[in-house]
């Protein structure tokens, strides 16, 4: 699942793949910017703002969104494509392909900024700041605290998994207010420390332990013993995003 360590890690792929390199090809296979054709131009920079990434190109920078299943792919040589494949970059023997993307757009790089303008501080960003985090977290304090860490504006990088994940390791539930929690700024540093030591990885570990099995304490898990105390790990599915949780271990 796409979260902000994954959209970092690609960035640092496509990052090696393409900069510095002029574009051989460009097929864009989405109607509305089917005619753009950036063969020619030079990649200057790719970078990662939360769950979005940016190659910028020249005058533009192509935007990206990666949502549930979307992914980017390089590959050395002409690869073999399907219907999937949204974007073909191209830089001499390098291809880079934009598959399943949930956003795909050409933006004047100029105002790329703009459609990451509402983000709070990004978790693997150079803006990142824990104290304006802790604020945007306690900014409405009757909120579950899972509400609160999958919204982007309050800080930017969080998807389902780390949000499972950070409850547990924080000792509350999902659905705990947000005015509970009694360290905030422990909390987002925390969450800072996970997508930080998981950001060229793609294997996600947040317990320590990188054995195959090992590497989560509550996703995914439903009904299989907690790490720490041994009782079944609880499940809800009955919203948009399924929630993990120790009913001992979390209160």
């Amino acid at each position: 699942m796409p979260e902000g360590d994954t959209v970092f890690h690609t960035a640092e792929i496509l990052r090696q793949a393409l900069a510095g390199r002029s574009l051989t090809r460009c097929d864009i296979r989405v109607p509305r910017y089917a005619t753009v054709d950036l063969s020619g131009q030079v990649v200057d920079e790719v970078l990662s703002r939360g769950k979005h990434l940016f190659i910028r190109v020249g005058p533009a920078s192509i935007h990206s969104h990666l949502k549930m299943d979307g992914s980017w792919r390089v590959t050395t040589g002409r690869a073999r494509t399907d219907h999937r494949v949204r974007i073909i970059l191209a830089a001499g023997d390098i291809q880079a392909m934009g598959i399943d993307l949930g956003v795909l757009e050409v933006l004047d790089r100029a105002h790329d900024g703009d459609v990451v303008a509402h983000l709070g501080p990004d978790l693997l960003g150079d803006d990142w700041d824990p104290q304006i985090a802790a604020a945007n977290l306690l900014a409405e304090p009757d909120r579950p605290l899972a509400d609160a860490l999958l919204d982007q504006r309050v800080l930017a990088g969080i998807g389902n998994v780390y949000c499972n994940e950070l409850c547990f390791v924080s000792g509350h539930l999902p659905t705990t207010p947000v005015r509970e929690i009694s360290d905030p700024h422990r909390l987002v540093s925390r969450a800072r420390d996970m997508l930080w030591a998981n950001r060229y990885r793609w294997s996600r570990c947040t317990t320590g332990d990188t054995r195959n099995g090992r590497q989560l304490w509550v996703y995914g898990r439903a009904g299989q013993s907690c790490r720490r105390c041994g009782t079944p790990v609880n499940y809800d599915n009955s919203n948009a995003r399924v929630t993990y949780w120790c009913p001992a271990c979390q209160r």
